[in-house]
């Protein structure tokens, strides 16, 4: 999401470059043994078989601080996705610097506990430390950007088996599919930058599945509209370039007030399945700020919002993967820019802050197991 941000955390001492090279089955990894938990029963990892997976965006010190927490995604998520500890601005904190501490914890986590891991996100307008401001012109640009993809994706070769990268490349109100967000990629290398970043992951893991990530192509309006639009025009671009793609991430945080454009959705999902792209649901919440205070009636209306998406896309194909972005409120990046009008802590995730299950939950499930 464009609006998401984290508290960078720090680091131990930095991880030589030549480890971070090593296939991964092979390279001395530097997870934290405080998230080895054994893996925990229940309803949600006894009853998946057959079930579109479901995951969540954790963060490693909560995962490494909240035993409650860490036992919650254990019971109820079959993927974990980083919520910033794969950035570059986690992993890049100064040039030609590698860090992995903490991604390195959460891959050592989801292994311990079988756990599959999305890989989130190689190439991104947002998030760049602020030594990626001084590359200057196209060849140290791609040089910056290849050398990056491969250390990391050749660290996590055969363990992230999907990657979400490229993140957010159009503006929000796109003309058309050469919109895109200005940063130092598109500065020095144009739209070249997405081709570069997908060949250099399929050539380091070609068995990878490869996913270009947006948001925002859900809901009515003309904004929207110009968005699923121009997305398609990117899309059928790559592939009339051979360039290799596998996927769509639908981010889906929803918002209260937006009214979900049912008909624009589902013609631009059929288009996608006309490419032979998967789609997954990446980051999926609601947006709370707007919506009533009493927390029945909220909850209701944030599973109904949710259900309207997830009905919409359901009837068109089958989502490879739905993920929100954090499974409780306890640890969600909603207040950070949506803060309640009222104080009240906001609600945008399937378990309360308490790790109680809520209405949302259960939507969810209802949607994965209608279409096992």
């Amino acid at each position: 999401m464009t609006k998401q941000t984290h508290s960078r955390r720090d680091f131990l001492e930095a991880t030589a470059k030549a480890a971070a090279l090593s296939v991964f089955g092979t390279a001395q990894l530097s997870g934290m043994s405080a998230f080895a938990t054994p893996k925990t029963q229940s309803l949600a990892t006894t009853s998946t078989a057959g079930l579109i997976p479901y995951g969540s965006a954790v963060r490693a010190g909560a995962l490494e601080s909240d035993p409650t927490y860490r036992e919650a995604i254990i019971a109820n998520c079959q993927l974990v996705v980083a919520e910033g500890e794969m950035k570059w601005g986690d992993i890049r904190p100064t040039r030609g610097e590698y860090r992995f501490e903490k991604a390195d914890a959460i891959i050592d986590f989801a292994r311990q506990n079988k756990l599959e891991v999305r890989g989130h996100t190689l190439a991104w307008y947002g998030g760049l430390p602020k030594w990626t401001s001084e590359i200057a012109g196209r060849a140290e640009a791609e040089r910056e950007l290849v050398d990056h993809i491969k250390t990391v994706v050749s660290r996590y070769r055969g363990v992230i088996p999907s990657w979400d990268v490229v993140n957010e490349p159009l503006v929000d109100f796109p003309e058309d599919a050469t919109s895109l967000r200005p940063c130092v990629w598109t500065k020095h290398l144009g739209a070249d930058y997405m081709p570069i970043a997908l060949r250099t992951t399929a050539a380091v893991d070609p068995g990878a599945r490869l996913v270009l990530n947006e948001y925002d192509v859900e809901f009515v309006g003309p904004r929207f509209a110009a968005k699923r639009k121009a997305f398609l025009q990117l899309l059928r671009s790559l592939r009339d370039k051979d360039v290799p793609l596998h996927g769509v991430g639908l981010q889906a945080h929803l918002f209260a007030d937006r009214a979900i454009d049912r008909d624009g959705l589902q013609a631009f999902l059929s288009e996608i399945a006309a490419l032979k792209l998967d789609v997954l649901i990446t980051e999926l919440d609601v947006v709370d700020y707007e919506l009533p205070g009493k927390v029945s009636e909220r909850d209701a209306l944030v599973a109904k919002k949710a259900g309207e998406f997830l009905s919409a896309v359901c009837e068109v194909v089958r989502p490879k993967a739905i993920l929100t972005w954090g499974l409780s409120d306890r640890y969600t990046w909603v207040p950070i820019w949506f803060k309640r009008p009222d104080g009240m802590p906001n609600r945008p995730l399937p378990l309360d802050a308490d790790l109680k299950r809520k209405p949302l939950f259960d939507v969810i499930d209802q949607f994965r197991r209608k279409l096992a």
